[in-house]
């Protein structure tokens, strides 16, 4: 029988970059936007607050763009200060490689296994699926929703009785298999 797992966020990530006043590496999104439009233009920002001395950066998301060419439900979100619209532009790739971020997702996930106990059975097959795309070592997810400690699962993976499709060693942020033999 296949298990399912799911690695959801359970808060915004904090962004990584450099603090102009005090050094800081973390942000904070605020989940709040400004918006300024200039006659037929229009910019946006998404404003982070830095976590050491909580000063307030601004990450471009509209620059000078015709207000006419901007989708209605979309300003309507960044007037509303939407927190969903905050995690989707967070996410984004373009975005993060426009403004230079990356995410720390440390401590903004959890792991719900489904609260089965599948400690004494011999074959357990789980998928594991990603409810955002938060990159997580397959590793840490399976020592977690096993009970095990990572050097165990470090073992089992070389011992051959825990196999996936993908490579269990790196980072992942998407849905995979993975079967492990007792």
């Amino acid at each position: 029988m296949l298990e399912n797992w799911v690695v959801t966020p359970t808060c915004l990530p904090l962004v990584v970059r450099r603090c102009h006043t005090c050094a800081a590496e973390r942000f904070r999104a605020s989940g709040k936007f400004r918006v300024n439009a200039n006659h037929k233009v229009i910019d946006a920002w998404l404003l982070v607050l830095c976590t050491g001395c909580g000063e307030t950066a601004k990450l471009p998301i509209l620059e000078r763009m015709n207000v006419r060419s901007v989708r209605p439900e979309l300003l309507e979100r960044l007037h509303d200060n939407d927190l969903g619209l905050t995690a989707e532009l967070l996410q984004d790739p373009l975005v993060r490689h426009r403004n230079r971020i990356a995410l720390d997702w440390d401590g903004a996930w959890r792991l719900d296994t489904g609260g089965t106990d599948h400690r004494d059975r011999e074959v357990i097959d789980v998928l594991v699926r990603f409810a955002a795309p938060i990159p997580v070592r397959p590793v840490r997810l399976i020592a977690q929703g096993c009970g095990l400690s990572r050097a165990e699962v470090e073992r089992l993976i070389a011992d051959g009785k825990l196999v996936s499709a993908v490579r269990l060693n790196g980072k992942l942020s998407g849905d995979f298999t993975f079967t492990l033999k007792r």
